[in-house]
């Protein structure tokens, strides 16, 4: 008798599990109106921030670059003038570019980073039409300056 039930013991399985979960309740989010509550250290989109005073947060010194394990991110620094200040130090990133396609959010980046130039969002919606537009520019990636965006949300 038992070996005429061993090839539908699995299926009894899967109907029993099926049974268990039709007496749940379900859970429907209404997508893009309503969104579930995302974990506090949940890692999204990337962002570079400023300072209070407008100032760009990055220096240039590129650790961010070297920490990711994907080599998503290309920093190139230039020096600051007088005329031109861009970032408080000596440097500042006058390119810095993120390819969104090999970034795998793993956070690296924003811990190697001396100044907290880096943050991640609780963005994730990251759907585009051509794979040049997956690779963010620094334009892209800087928050606004502090005279032109509410408090509240210092995602862009």
């Amino acid at each position: 008798m038992a070996g005429l039930l061993r090839p539908i013991q699995p299926i009894l399985q899967g109907l029993g599990i099926t049974a268990r979960h039709i007496t749940r309740p379900k859970v429907t989010v209404q997508y893009p109106e309503q969104r579930r509550k995302l974990p506090k250290r949940f890692r999204g989109r990337l962002y570079l921030r400023r300072w209070d005073n407008g100032l760009e947060r990055c220096v240039g010194c590129s650790l961010c670059a070297g920490a990711c394990p994907a080599e998503a991110i290309y920093v190139e620094a230039a020096a600051n003038t007088p005329e031109h200040r861009v970032s408080p130090g000596e440097r500042y990133a006058s390119v810095y570019k993120i390819n969104m396609l090999r970034c795998i959010f793993c956070g690296y980046c924003v811990e190697a980073c001396p100044v907290r130039a880096l943050g991640m969002t609780d963005i994730f919606e990251l759907a585009d039409y051509s794979r040049g537009d997956f690779i963010y520019d620094k334009e892209r990636l800087l928050e606004p300056a502090p005279n032109t965006y509410e408090k509240e949300d210092p995602s862009p």
